[in-house]
């Protein structure tokens, strides 16, 4: 009888572990449940949130724009007068100083920001990279107003005195490159401007991306004999191209959306020129100088209506973005 009863609770203390190897089981099953539907919850209401908060924004664009919309409707954008002395209003100039400057900025900056991109992931070295890279993504940090005085008082002279006269010497058949202006602040120095704030983005995106790229691919190529610019050229931006050219579309979009930085070295002269050293205006800049002093009601409603248009161009740009990226992609 005592063996009997001692064997028992030997098998009763043997089986302790098990039951709490159990229990901590299920208690760990429970915390990751319910982790998981926080985590769940946590993402609805993060998506809901920004997808309301896009919804506001639209709405009050349309509801300021209402009445420019009534009056003008779609020709609004084809109209090239801005007046508000005489109750003039259309976005065409402005639409054109838009896309002037944004696709001159991004030309530029797109051949820089790879070339910084290749060089930080393929060539610099180890401890050159680990300082150039930072560097060149404090940049984008730089407050744009920031930007725009060191415009004024550096680049707008700089231009003027050294690039607009010899690019027009020798250049000067073509219209882009038409008589010099008298104080440097045009189309041609708000593109500058906007390069410098562009080229962090596409240098630092296409690092990452060129960094994807297996050592190995490189490598077998450098075997091959081909040289390093052809394995640039075969071997990483043939590879790569999709997220390159989705770099250079962001910046694109960063380019069109810009406002202080270039109301401070356009010029702000309403006017569709051919001329890059002429003064200009655009949509972002035209409502920073204008929006807190209107006119008229229409003038309001006007100024709405293009942060309308700046706003449907820049999704469509992401768009276009997002079609390249994937398009390109599927045929790697």
């Amino acid at each position: 009888m005592p063996v009997r009863l001692l064997s028992a609770r030997v098998s009763s203390l043997a089986s302790f572990p098990q039951l709490s190897n159990r229990r901590q089981l299920e208690r760990l099953n429970r915390l990751d449940a319910r982790a998981g539907s926080a985590l769940r919850w946590l993402a609805l209401f993060g998506g809901a949130a920004v997808f309301l908060a896009l919804m506001a924004i639209v709405y009050q664009v349309i509801s300021g724009a209402s009445l420019a919309l009534s009056r003008y409707g779609i020709s609004f954008v084809g109209r090239r007068q801005w007046s508000p002395a005489v109750g003039r209003f259309g976005a065409l100039a402005l639409l054109y100083g838009t896309l002037v400057t944004s696709v001159c900025s991004v030309a530029v900056a797109t051949v820089l920001g790879v070339a910084i991109g290749l060089f930080l992931s393929l060539m610099a070295p180890r401890r050159v990279a680990a300082v150039v890279g930072p560097l060149v993504e404090m940049l984008a940090a730089i407050p744009s107003v920031v930007l725009g005085l060191v415009g004024i008082y550096l680049i707008a002279p700089f231009v003027l005195n050294n690039i607009e006269a010899p690019l027009h010497s020798v250049l000067g058949f073509i219209p882009l490159f038409g008589p010099p202006g008298t104080v440097g602040n045009s189309d041609f120095t708000a593109s500058l401007v906007l390069v410098i704030m562009v080229v962090p983005i596409i240098a630092a995106l296409s690092r990452d991306v060129f960094l994807t790229v297996p050592s190995e691919l490189r490598e077998g190529a450098e075997a091959l004999g081909a040289t390093r610019l052809e394995v640039i050229r075969g071997a990483v931006l043939s590879t790569t191209h999709s997220g390159v050219i989705a770099a250079c579309m962001l910046g694109f979009g960063r380019a069109i959306g810009e406002a202080i930085a270039v109301t401070q070295v356009i010029g702000n002269i309403t006017q569709i020129s051919h001329n890059l050293f002429a003064p200009g205006d655009t949509l972002g800049s035209l409502i920073a100088n204008q929006f807190l002093t209107p006119v008229s009601a229409l003038h309001t409603a006007s100024m709405f209506y293009l942060a309308l248009v700046l706003l449907v161009l820049e999704l469509a740009t992401m768009l276009l973005a997002r079609y390249v990226s994937r398009h390109f992609g599927s045929r790697r």
